[in-house]
């Protein structure tokens, strides 16, 4: 029965997208990792399509972490698609999107090799060993970092869109004709200017499928008119890729750096790491989210000379298979890869000499040549041992899952960031940065001992590593240790000035310890350099309303909203701006949308904490109101009336609290002392009832300013004075009463009236100069 190419066609996709799916089924919900952070969650520009016009515009947009700022619209924009799609940080969208876009790419890469291997050699296989080699690529595990790393999808969009491309330029005469096949190169440009790999990669492609040039004779007068041909179809697209080129540079935002400066070291490691790519294609065994690679210091090394060796041997065959057509395939498989890899693999020296997503798009190439080798030897041993073509789909049958299963293993590491870099801290111990994030999720977790040792275990390989620093300072604030801690975080400033977390997580510490103006100093430097960062923008806020700055409070915020409009907490800091309302009472206000007795009880022990007493009661009411039987709040009731001088109600409300909690010993160690305070207070009215002597007025009076009740001390006084109108002594305490409330200037009438009594009169010399001093003030 014959089936026609389309049906046949149509059946491979089917099944590739089946087995692929199945062997990524585990990955939807696997986490936000690494660069998802600033580029992702930390991103306010993807959280509204309207921004999409100015991540075209403008580069900043795709990051908030100024290092990283660059020239990515088409990522950003999809990343807002994706939030927009599942209404908010939902992981799933994001690898749904990614994931249908490489099933797509799956049906391209074989249409692309279909055609190059019918170029090739006329064999009724070459349909099998083109649905091989696109299987292959699809399940193997190398693939699995750049389908599982959401930001990595700059990778697949700008692959995809490279061999979009081609399959245009080989089925579509028009688009040919018109030199449409090139939008989507710009297209892949805009999402990673690696596309710009299409002009080098299609004048391989024409010089090999189109004139058939051997390379032996590239240049000689034989293939010379050929090789002027190919150039000459090439022109446009080198043109167009230069100017895209050209074009990325402009738009990228000078804040972009590649993240090392060692070119000569990084080029010689280049040929090692190339041979790993190349060897991990037969054997993923060692892939790492991050790796523990270094940049040699020397050629003189091993890594060097075997790599040397390695791409000698590979340019000899990309040479030798140049010259009978049936091994193009192979020849252009490894050119493709070499050229994929160029751009990273090169003078550009990157923060790390390698990473698994950056073999995504060479491998497409290597699966090529490597799968078109492996036919032929399959051809040869069938040729010679005559035995029958059902028996390669074996070793076929036995291969392939097993990559499959590793790539279900490796989505299994990538599901958390607990799984992730305890993989790195097996796979590449000697890395600072991956021992560091194990050891920050210890410590998310509680486990300040593992952290602490992960910490140190980095900082003896990267002493001078400023996220590592910022961290051991976080630790050590939570383990108590305020000045060491203090003293890391400005150490991440001194190896780190230049990245905004440095400034931000020290501005952070100051603002958990009340030194508002310090922390704004260090939020400041923070902004100015990540000027997107929401996190940073809040915190200034928090400080600017805890010291009641309106101004500045105003301006952050309406700057704020600019960024992130939908920001409720925001919205509702610029209503306090306007209408002057502090910290707490607009989390009252908030509180009423979603109202709860634990919410309230703890704004009401907050109030307590600023000695607003009487709101403290207020807001306590409202928990019991929710909670009949919330003897807490009983209890802060109980505290406020006592701080009060309301002894009856506060008695009331512990004894309401013991009752309702018989062993709650905060409410009875209350009870006990507002009734040792009643009772030592009414005992002293007694005595001055029965003895209106100058030293009883005292007692009390003096009695009511050691519980807090400046009023009633001056009362007393005022009332003794009048019965002993020569006691410089009463005016003191009425001094010292109206100094507790700052009422400055009667404190100070007050001192004067006592002062002419008695001049002498040291405590009362000490208590008028504080009152004209902050009257001065």
């Amino acid at each position: 029965m014959n089936i026609s190419k389309k049906k046949k066609t149509l059946y491979f996709s089917i099944v590739m997208i089946v087995i692929t799916t199945i062997t990524y089924l585990n990955h939807f919900n696997n986490s936000f990792h690494f660069d998802d952070i600033h580029t992702i969650t930390e991103n306010p520009n993807i959280r509204d399509l309207k921004n999409i016009p100015s991540f075209f515009k403008d580069g900043t947009t795709i990051s908030s972490l100024a290092q990283n700022q660059t020239y990515r619209p088409v990522v950003t924009t999809s990343l807002a698609f994706d939030y927009w799609l599942g209404n908010g940080y939902n992981v799933f969208y994001f690898h749904l999107t990614s994931f249908i876009l490489f099933l797509l790419q799956g049906i391209l890469i074989f249409l692309f090799i279909h055609r190059i291997l019918n170029l090739s050699l006329d064999n009724t296989y070459n349909f099998y060993v083109a649905s091989g080699i696109t299987l292959w690529y699809m399940i193997h595990p190398v693939m699995a970092e750049t389908i599982n790393y959401i930001i990595a999808r700059s990778d697949l969009q700008s692959t995809f869109f490279v061999v979009l491309a081609f399959v245009i330029y080989q089925y579509s005469s028009i688009a040919k004709k018109y030199y449409l096949y090139l939008i989507p190169v710009a297209i892949g440009a805009l999402a990673k200017p690696t596309a710009i790999m299409f002009a080098p990669l299609f004048l391989s492609y024409v010089l090999l499928f189109e004139e058939k040039v051997n390379f032996f004779t590239l240049f000689s007068s034989k293939s010379f008119n050929k090789t002027a041909r190919a150039i000459v179809k090439s022109i446009p697209s080198i043109i167009f890729c230069t100017l895209l080129y050209i074009f990325h540079h402009v738009m990228t935002p000078d804040t972009f750096t590649t993240g090392s400066s060692e070119t000569f070291n990084y080029l010689i490691t280049q040929p090692f790491v190339i041979f790993h790519y190349f060897m991990s294609i037969f054997l993923p065994t060692n892939l790492s989210a991050d790796t523990d690679w270094k940049a040699l210091q020397t050629i003189w090394s091993y890594q060097y000379f075997i790599g040397l060796l390695f791409l000698s041997i590979a340019v000899y065959i990309i040479w030798i298979t140049s010259r009978k057509e049936k091994h193009h395939p192979i020849c252009f498989g490894l050119l493709w890869f070499f050229i994929a890899l160029a751009p990273t693999s090169s003078l550009i020296p990157l923060a790390e000499v390698m990473n698994d997503h950056r073999m995504f798009f060479p491998y497409i190439g290597l699966a090529l040549s490597v799968g078109w080798s492996f036919n032929l030897l399959l051809q040869y041993l069938r040729n010679k041992y005559h035995f029958r073509s059902s028996y390669l789909i074996i070793p076929i049958l036995t291969i392939l899952p097993i990559y499959a299963f590793a790539t279900y293993l490796r989505n299994e590491v990538w599901d958390n960031d607990q799984s992730l870099w305890k993989d790195v801290t097996i796979k590449s111990p000697k890395n600072p940065r991956g021992l560091m994030n194990y050891g920050i999720i210890k410590m998310e977790a509680g486990e300040h001992d593992i952290a602490e040792e992960y910490f140190k275990k980095s900082l003896q390989i990267e002493p001078y590593y400023p996220f590592l620093h910022i961290n051991l300072g976080i630790l050590n604030n939570i383990k108590g240790n305020s000045l060491i801690a203090e003293e890391h975080f400005k150490k991440a400033i001194e190896y780190g000035g230049n990245y905004y977390n440095s400034w931000f997580y020290y501005g952070k510490f100051l603002w958990e310890k009340s030194r508002n103006e310090e922390s704004i100093e260090k939020l400041s430097k923070s902004l100015e350099l990540s000027p997107s960062s929401i996190e940073t923008r809040m915190l200034l806020m928090e400080n600017y309303l805890k010291l009641e700055d309106w101004q500045n409070l105003n301006i952050m915020a309406s700057n704020t909203l600019e960024i992130d409009k939908n920001n409720k907490r925001v919205q509702s800091l610029l209503l306090a701006s306007v209408e002057k309302n502090g910290a707490l009472d607009i989390e009252e206000k908030e509180i009423i949308n979603n109202p709860t007795p634990e919410k309230y009880f703890n704004l009401s022990f907050k109030y307590y904490q600023k000695k607003q007493y009487l709101k403290s009661i207020s807001i306590a009411e409202k928990a019991i109101a929710l909670n009949p039987n919330y003897a807490e709040a009983y209890n802060n009731i109980c505290s406020a009336y006592n701080i009060l001088g309301n002894y009856d109600k506060a008695i009331e409300a512990c004894k309401k609290a013991i009752q309702l909690a018989p062993n709650y010993q905060l409410a009875k160690n209350n009870l006990d002392d507002i009734l040792n305070r009643k009772n030592k207070i009414e005992y002293q009215i007694e005595l001055l009832k029965k003895d209106n002597s100058e030293a009883n007025y005292l007692n009390l009076s003096v009695l009511y300013y050691n519980n807090g009740l400046f009023e009633r001390c001056i009362k007393v006084a005022e009332e003794g004075i009048i019965q002993h109108p020569n006691s410089d002594k009463l005016y003191n305490n009425i001094c010292s009463g109206y100094n507790a409330l700052k009422k400055w200037d009667k404190a100070i009438e007050a001192g004067k009236k006592g002062l002419t009594l008695n001049p002498d009169n040291q405590l009362l010399k000490n208590n008028f100069e504080v009152a004209l001093k902050n009257i001065q003030q």
